[in-house]
């Protein structure tokens, strides 16, 4: 029997930080942790399950508190769509949580350069093309091979349901490259979306592997290195 495990979870507080940081007693853990929980719900049905917006690929919603302030970051691969015209849909939504929580709020936008390196983003791209009816088959293999043209070490897409329409339920996936799940090290990506079609619910999950993060800050070290070489020699 497999014995499976959140790659988010299994990495959390070794390479991976809390998407809610902050400090509370006994007392009122329980209300600011079912709180956290409305924030979030209220900003996913309002950006990304609009019928009457357009979707604002909102990827995850961090939130930080102090004793007086609530800071929510929202980060999007489309952060025009998320603060609206002269930043009316930033204010309307911060008055709203000010309303819903009682308490000071400020929210900052952060853009995903590459939406496609993103997990959560790619599953709900699957699951919106499952939703219109697209050929499933096709729809796992193009993505899997996108998200490996922008660069990824490995990629799994799973898919579960009535695929096709079928009677029965059953699952399909895509593997292409390396995915260590099991390595703390390893960079991986999880995201998982539901596509509602008309002979149910589809379950996606999105597995990316970016490689290992020592490497990656390596990375980022050396090419900071660079530039403070290169910005020496112009001077």
């Amino acid at each position: 029997m497999g014995q499976k495990i959140h790659p988010f979870g299994f990495r959390l507080g070794v390479t991976e930080a809390h998407r809610s940081r902050w400090y509370a007693p006994k007392a009122i853990y329980g209300e600011l942790l079912v709180e956290d929980q409305k924030i979030r719900e209220y900003l996913d049905r309002r950006l990304n399950r609009n019928p009457g917006r357009p979707h604002a690929a909102v990827a995850s919603v961090e939130i930080e508190r102090t004793r007086e302030e609530l800071v929510v970051l929202i980060r999007t691969a489309r952060p025009g769509v998320v603060i609206g015209p002269k930043g009316a849909e930033v204010e309307r939504m911060t008055e709203e949580l000010m309303l819903m929580t009682g308490r000071k709020v400020s929210m900052k936008i952060l853009e995903i350069k590459n939406p496609d390196m993103n997990a959560q983003l790619v599953a709900a791209n699957v699951a919106e093309q499952l939703s219109r009816r697209s050929s499933f088959r096709r729809v796992v293999k193009m993505r899997a091979e996108g998200v490996m043209q922008n660069g990824a070490k490995g990629v799994k897409i799973q898919i579960s349901g009535r695929l096709g329409g079928a009677e029965m339920s059953r699952t399909l996936d895509v593997r292409l490259g390396s995915l260590p799940l099991s390595t703390l090290q390893a960079n991986i990506d999880y995201g998982f979306e539901e596509a509602r079609t008309t002979a149910g619910r589809l379950g996606v999950k999105v597995w990316i592997y970016k490689g290992e993060y020592e490497a990656q800050d390596d990375e980022t070290t050396s090419k900071a290195a660079g530039a403070r070489v290169a910005s020496r020699g112009r001077r």
